[in-house]
């Protein structure tokens, strides 16, 4: 395993297995008829994964993965399982680097878009609607600031770019073209219904849950599986409720601190990244646990 001087973990190495297929945070270990994702403490901000890592923010992502995955469960995902006691021969040699970061999952044929969902106007979305009046090409009503709740629940997809580059919204015109207008209308359905119940529950915590960011594929038998992480920090932003106003951004609890903290040294979304300093690791780690506790109600260590 290799680490960061603040220790965390920046790739993962699992002897007797082929090197994985490493994206932005996940490594990914092809296993024949199934994998192994382990998360890493790598960051990715701008599609740009920094050269530093935030400690213990894979277990935090993993741990929040599995919750999700637990309370969704009406909806089909790929999660076989994440105790390490259950994992195949050749990986107790590793289990407890493992413990806690990883997961073993089914196969599926990965769709190639990614599922954003958004319930209040944030990010690019809001970038947009100044400059456009829409959301992904959709028209809006006039009178939404920074923030706004919106008055239903978006479905905007956007293109799964390769490592270092940069997603692009997709219009529904041309996700119905890929995928067929029945596909890309159950895709749609399901990342709302997914959003919608864990806003409910998030709301019932104090939290809001600004936008998400899905990934699905496929089964053999062409059903429709959730994959990938669920509603994290790294794919949501997540607004303490006790903190929202509309017409400004509330301190999320996600990686929004290290993108506010890139900004302001005014770096251009490209790579190489510079590296975080230990201030806005130390405060990015604890927005990561803050998530976490506030979400499952659990005491993280």
């Amino acid at each position: 395993m290799k680490y960061d001087k603040n220790k965390a973990l920046i790739a993962s190495m699992v002897p007797g297995l082929p090197e994985p297929q490493r994206g932005k945070v996940r490594d990914i270990y092809d296993l024949g008829d199934k994998l192994l994702l382990v998360a890493t403490d790598r960051l990715s901000a701008f599609d740009v994964v920094m050269p530093n890592g935030i400690p213990d923010k894979g277990r935090i992502l993993n741990s929040i993965s599995v919750f999700w995955f637990e309370l969704l469960s009406e909806y089909s995902n790929h999660l076989i399982t994440a105790d390490v006691d259950q994992y195949p021969e050749p990986l107790q040699a590793v289990k407890e680097d493992l413990r806690g970061r990883s997961m073993l999952v089914k196969k599926v044929a990965i769709i190639p878009f990614e599922c954003i969902v958004r319930g209040y106007l944030a990010g690019s979305g809001w970038k947009e609607y100044q400059q456009r009046g829409t959301v992904n090409d959709q028209p809006l009503r006039a009178g939404y600031q920074n923030g706004s709740k919106l008055d239903q629940v978006l479905f905007t997809p956007s293109t799964k770019a390769e490592l270092g580059e940069h997603d692009l919204p997709v219009s529904a015109a041309t996700i119905n073209a890929a995928l067929g207008a029945d596909k890309a209308l159950k895709l749609a359905k399901v990342s709302i219904a997914c959003y919608t119940k864990a806003a409910d529950y998030a709301a019932l915590r104090g939290i809001i849950i600004a936008d998400t960011k899905f990934e699905f594929g496929e089964n053999s038998a062409g059903e429709l599986i959730l994959a990938d992480e669920v509603l994290t920090p790294d794919s949501s932003r997540f607004w303490p409720e006790e903190s929202y106003r509309v017409g400004k951004n509330p301190p999320s609890l996600d990686k929004q601190f290290v993108r506010d903290w890139l900004d302001s040294i005014h770096f251009k979304h490209q790579p190489p990244a510079p590296e975080l300093p230990d201030y806005v690791v130390e405060k990015t780690r604890e927005k990561y646990v803050e998530a976490y506790e506030k979400l499952t109600g659990r005491v993280f260590g």
